[in-house]
């Protein structure tokens, strides 16, 4: 019988787990809440006793799985199975993830970055429609990106290959975590489309329900920026066609340099749909030059939720023959 993989997606607030065929159907999949306190030191415990729970319940034994890959965020150490760095998690030290979960649920296990989980999932099973090329970005409360070539996940001489975050779209800009200033994810993820709205509606002189809302000090979100700007709020339109530059500017970079079939839009901020897509593909097109914007297009990511627990059981498929 053919073996099924296990996929594990952490993320700051909630862990994705999910049994998954070979073929990257999902039989079975299930989440917990990550508990980030006393630094983080109960997360690997934690999946380690769900895990083992449910394929008991589920009257799995650990011979019926291939493997196991996880995405996590963080600075990953693939060779030695390590993440450092995961501020969100509150992980500040080495963390020996492999170590600590091989020797809790006895199955082999691949750990790498959480963009680049996801974009291996949409790669295998979402928008990627199995081309060899694609870049994934997603955009969430930060900003990700995992770039696949070849059919392979580019991982750089450190690690950093595919940290869309990190383009400069704006010198001298935002301030970033990362310490350097006018990176991408200071503009276009969740919290740069507020940071970006905040500014434009201090300088705004016209009427506006956004602006209203930060007149009276009311929490604003990215959610409500899309909204008003569909339901027509000109300053909301504006901050959109503003964030909308800024991402096309750095996907076409991307795109110069790459050429990819597809660049696939995930992440929650991907929600906002063709409100985001349109602008962004209009600013994508003037920035790319001919062969590139004749061939390389934009689209939304399929997956939501599933693309890294699938893209993280997709590693696990390199254990085919060692337990076989």
């Amino acid at each position: 019988m053919a073996k099924s993989l296990i996929g594990i997606d952490l993320g700051g607030t909630t862990t994705k787990i999910a049994f998954v065929s070979q073929d990257g159907d999902i039989l079975q999949k299930w989440s917990i809440p990550t508990d980030i306190s006393e630094n983080g030191k109960h997360i690997v415990p934690n999946i380690i006793t769900s895990l083992k729970k449910t394929m008991t319940d589920a009257g799995y034994t650990k011979d019926q799985f291939m493997g196991i890959g996880m995405g996590t965020p963080g600075a990953v150490d693939i060779e030695n199975g390590t993440v450092i760095g995961a501020f969100n998690l509150n992980w500040k030290t080495t963390q020996h993830v492999r170590d600590q979960i091989q020797a809790g649920v006895g199955l082999q296990l691949v750990l790498e970055n959480d963009a680049n989980v996801a974009a291996l999932g949409e790669f295998w099973k979402g928008a990627g429609e199995k081309d060899q090329d694609v870049i994934f970005v997603t955009l969430g409360t930060g900003v990700g990106g995992g770039v696949i070539a070849g059919g392979q996940l580019l991982h750089g001489i450190n690690g950093g290959a595919g940290e869309i975050g990190h383009i400069t779209v704006q010198p001298n800009g935002y301030l970033c975590t990362c310490g350097k200033r006018g990176c991408l994810e200071q503009y276009s993820s969740a919290t740069g489309i507020v940071h970006v709205a905040k500014d434009m509606a201090a300088e705004f002189t016209g009427k506006s329900r956004l602006k209203e809302l930060f007149d009276n000090h009311e929490e604003v979100t990215s959610k409500m920026v899309v909204y008003l700007a569909d339901n027509g709020d000109i300053l909301a339109n504006r901050i959109v066609d503003k964030v909308s530059s800024y991402l096309g500017l750095a996907l076409a970079n991307c795109a110069n340099i790459l050429n990819p079939a597809n660049i696939i839009i995930g992440g929650g901020v991907s929600a906002a749909g063709n409100t985001l897509l349109q602008p962004t593909t209009r600013y994508f097109q003037e920035n790319t030059f001919p062969a590139v914007r004749d061939s390389t297009r934009i689209k939304l990511a399929q997956l939501g939720n599933d693309a890294g627990a699938i893209g993280a059981a997709s590693l696990a498929l390199r254990f085919e023959n060692a337990g076989a």
